[in-house]
């Protein structure tokens, strides 16, 4: 699929000019979010919690302890929506009441599926691994059997997903600009890499690996 398909529960109430159509924009935020958040009803009440992701393709896989009662909740064949939000940007309207945010979301509902082959759980997290620290799996330790056992991965089909984006100006009344009384505009957020900080128990031999410094060099001064 190359275009977002719609339905009722994802089709925007309020601003539907701010939708995105196109399924690569859902990948296109997800691919640059780090974290989502997991809301599932576990024994009758609302459970939102941030939960790490990573996506192949259109599955977004969703990792965490075995021990974790909202994800053994989301394989229950139960709802579940999972939403990633990036903010871009503060607007100053002249107007309090016209106060924004310039942001990228998604929300993706679907029922999750636990992933138990030993050869795709493996795949996974090691997609898992690759959205938030890539070139991690090739350097660090592997996975050992003990870890293995101790993690849960879920399986959630981007089928059913919406965009949402503001990218503007505030959008002030005509008399509040006709009055020119106060400043308007936008404040840019960006989220940036900062220098790497060994560990205190590092050995002496160790330099920063490629793998991190470039993260610093390509995408520090840039929005994330």
């Amino acid at each position: 699929m190359t275009s977002l398909s719609p339905t009722p529960r994802t089709t925007l109430g309020r601003k539907k000019h701010r939708a995105a159509t196109d399924r690569a924009t859902l990948h296109a935020v997800l691919d640059e979010a780090l974290i989502c958040h997991l809301g599932v009803v576990r024994d009758g009440t609302p459970l939102v919690l941030p939960t790490g992701y990573g996506r192949d393709g259109d599955t977004l896989y969703l990792h965490g302890s075995t021990g974790a009662a909202s994800l053994r909740t989301a394989t229950g064949g139960v709802d579940v929506c999972v939403t990633v939000t990036l903010l871009d940007g503060v607007v100053y309207a002249r107007s309090v009441n016209n106060h924004s945010m310039n942001y990228r979301s998604a929300v993706i509902l679907g029922r999750a599926t636990l992933v138990t082959d030993p050869d795709a759980k493996m795949h996974a997290l090691h997609v898992l691994t690759d959205h938030l620290s890539p070139g991690s799996w090739e350097h660090a330790r592997g996975v050992n059997a003990k870890e293995f056992a101790a993690v849960t991965v879920l399986a959630l089909d981007l089928a059913e997903a919406s965009v949402k984006l503001r990218a503007e100006g505030p959008d002030d009344e005509a008399d509040d600009v006709e009055a020119d009384a106060a400043w308007a505009g936008v404040l840019p957020v960006r989220t940036v890499f900062g220098e790497p900080e060994p560990s205190a128990d590092l050995s002496a031999k160790w330099t920063t690996p490629e793998h991190v410094a470039q993260r610093v060099t390509k995408e520090g001064a840039a929005a994330r």
